[in-house]
């Protein structure tokens, strides 16, 4: 296989549709562990003992009520399962438990998965990195872009650079998002069904809740007579450019996006527990969702009436993902076998160091971002040896190369700074491990 067309790389707030889906910007635990020396064979046993803090953690958000659970898993290199911590039940309160089996909504924890089939397709040399994305949807071309970001759509300029395949797996196209967009841009997403992640069937005081457009290709055609926030390459933006980056599959594969994840990624992992509609028939295994408004936990999207019991009129790349810590264990596993599952290659090696890798244009002012002085690759945050995102109900998923381990956090929560999980969670891990290295 030639690589050509690879570059050389190797806190509770009032609730609202943008605080909701912030929780993007978490990025899982494995990006504190880099350098910290432990033995490999300290997840061969009882995993609780093994890590008290965490287990803690894990106990005293269940038992006070602050989530119906939380789950974690710590697998090493290509160890065919991962070992856990943590618990709790489907919902606050019922009687079942979560397991390794559990479906959680992952909200953006759905991008890694989408910029590595844009990784696979670029390996098979039916994309590049610096291909402009006009070339796959021409209806891109001569894109306009708005002088204030907040300002009235007609005040634009023309785009100085086109948008690339590049730009758009790092969200440095300078598109909008209804969870990062403001005045008039916002208004027009929200108006032509340019939407995301879904939420729940129910009306959400303070939360939006528009008309999707009628599928993905409309809605791509839609985003595409809207005028960017920012030139192409100039600025760090969060945006819906992985969403995007599904109908760049669509186009190029000839498939359905879903149907090409499952072909290409889900089949082959053995991820059979990763869709973006939960049958019915699986539905007792869908986790409930729950909102915390003034620190008062209310039911959100109950799994025995979810709206992802419902096919999805826009199937979103970027945060339309059920899946389970086994399936997701799957996925992560794959990466940190540099394409390989166990034996079995799934993706070219070459395509999974360069996905993992910084893809940030050099041309991009990162300040005052979630990037800044860090990097980004196909969907997910990429910071040394680490690679991972998390998603706006609390879960987090990483993978650490240096150390060989996989890690994920599973719960059901919104908006994930509710609760300052994330920092606890490392400040756990971190403890653990000062106890193991004297051990």
């Amino acid at each position: 296989m030639a690589f050509r067309t690879f570059d050389t790389l190797g806190h509770a707030p009032e609730i609202s549709r943008r605080s909701l889906f912030r929780g993007g910007a978490y990025l899982a635990s494995a990006a504190a562990l880099s350098g910290l020396p432990f033995g490999r064979d300290l997840l061969a046993h009882d995993v609780a003992e093994a890590w008290p803090n965490v287990a803690a953690m894990a106990e005293k958000y269940v038992s006070e009520g602050k989530v119906a659970n939380m789950f974690l898993t710590f697998g090493w290199d290509q160890e065919d399962h991962a070992h856990t911590v943590g618990g709790g039940t489907l919902s606050l309160n019922g009687s079942a438990p979560v397991d390794e089996d559990t479906l959680y909504r992952i909200y953006s924890m759905s991008k890694p998965i989408t910029g590595m089939a844009i990784m696979m397709l670029i390996d098979e040399g039916k994309l590049g990195l610096e291909m402009p994305l006009q070339e796959v949807i021409p209806a891109f071309r001569d894109m306009q872009v708005l002088v204030d970001p907040e300002g009235p759509l007609d005040n634009t300029v023309p785009a100085e650079r086109p948008i690339t395949i590049r730009q758009l797996l790092t969200h440095t196209a300078g598109l909008g998002y209804t969870i990062v967009s403001k005045g008039p841009l916002l208004d027009a997403y929200v108006e032509n069904g340019i939407v995301g992640g879904r939420v729940s069937r129910f009306p959400i005081p303070g939360v939006p809740n528009p008309e999707p457009a009628p599928g993905l290709e409309v809605w791509a055609d839609r985003l595409a007579e809207l005028p960017l926030m920012y030139q192409p390459a100039s600025k760090w933006s969060y945006s819906c450019s992985i969403d995007l980056l599904g109908r760049v599959i669509e186009v190029v594969s000839g498939m359905e996006f879903e149907a090409f994840l499952k072909e290409r990624l889900f089949d082959p992992l053995g991820m059979t527990s990763t869709f973006m509609t939960v049958p019915e028939s699986e539905k007792g295994r869908l986790a409930d969702n729950y909102g915390v408004l003034n620190g008062t936990v209310l039911p959100l999207d109950p799994a025995s009436n979810s709206i992802y019991l419902d096919p999805p009129k826009v199937p979103s790349g970027g945060g339309g993902l059920v899946s389970s810590p086994k399936d997701y264990d799957r996925f992560l596993r794959m990466l940190l076998g540099f394409g390989k599952l166990g034996e079995e290659r799934i993706m070219s090696e070459q395509a999974v160091r360069v996905g993992t890798s910084d893809l940030i244009p050099a041309s991009v002012d990162k300040t005052g971002s979630w990037m800044e002085k860090e990097g980004h690759g196909a969907g997910g945050r990429s910071v040394g040896d680490t690679f991972g995102w998390g998603g706006a109900a609390g879960t987090l998923g990483a993978i650490d190369y240096k150390l060989g381990l996989r890690t994920a956090l599973w719960t059901q929560y919104m908006p994930p700074e509710s609760y300052p999980v994330r920092e606890e969670y490392l400040a756990a891990i971190q403890e653990d491990l000062k106890v193991m290295k004297k051990g």
